[in-house]
């Protein structure tokens, strides 16, 4: 069942919705998705340069909370160390990076028109260690196959939003960030070990990035996956 949700739909003239947004069950649109300045500009200057407000998102896949608690675990033994650790309910796996959005219903639709294209797909984390250079880590991350559906899902969001990627592509969930000698964290609390955790990933997620000084993601939208299972093997021939 799709839930119709109103709550960003924008009234034309005569006081009626001028579209529909249309949100899988789960999680529904905040409508409270506040405008995030940029680094280096307040909420004030944002609301008075005359444009448009603006909302920091990205599109992610979330954790489930049982493989976010065990994930987030593991990164318990940096405690001692100058580091940012990730809170459980914060962990994700980044498919577009962060972007200014003027329009949050319009990106709703987007999202929603790629989450019908795609099926279920099962996540498979191999690996948690840091990265994403070994002699200069800044983050402790665990790594996933780069199966062909996230591939995919990954390139049409991409391609929907018009954002681009240009680093390789490694899927992964970011535990911890590295403050200061990253490199000398690693030698005093080396973490480089197999993993053997799935996630059966059945929706993609909308989120609002915290604006400077900040802490925690909001999710925006959750749109589920798989009305149309499958054109994501009819899309790998076009």
């Amino acid at each position: 069942m799709i839930e119709i949700n109103r709550a960003l739909v924008p009234a034309a003239s005569d006081g009626k919705p001028s579209a529909l947004v249309l949100s899988a069950p789960g999680p529904t649109i905040d409508p409270h998705a506040r405008e995030v300045p940029m680094a280096g500009q307040s909420d004030s200057s944002t609301a008075s340069s005359g444009g448009p407000p603006r909302v920091r998102i990205f599109v992610a896949l979330k954790m489930a909370p049982e493989i976010a608690d065990q994930l987030a675990q593991m990164a318990l033994e940096l405690e001692r160390f100058p580091v940012r650790l990730i809170a459980p309910a914060d962990i994700h796996l980044t498919l577009v990076p962060p972007w200014n959005e003027v329009s949050m219903p319009d990106a709703v639709v987007k999202l929603h028109g790629v989450a019908d294209r795609f099926g279920e797909f099962v996540l498979k984390f191999r690996h948690v260690g840091y990265g994403p250079e070994p002699g200069r880590p800044r983050l402790l991350w665990a790594e996933c196959d780069a199966g062909p559906e996230l591939a995919r899902l990954r390139a049409t969001l991409l391609l929907t939003f018009g954002q681009s990627d240009e680093r390789p592509f490694r899927p992964h969930v970011t535990l911890a960030r590295l403050r200061g000698n990253g490199a000398s964290i690693a030698r005093k609390c080396p973490v480089d070990r197999a993993l053997a955790l799935t996630q059966r990933v059945g929706s993609v997620e909308l989120m609002q990035s915290p604006a400077p000084g900040e802490s925690g993601y909001k999710m925006l939208a959750s749109l589920q996956l798989g009305a149309d299972p499958d054109f994501s093997e009819r899309a790998g021939c076009l």
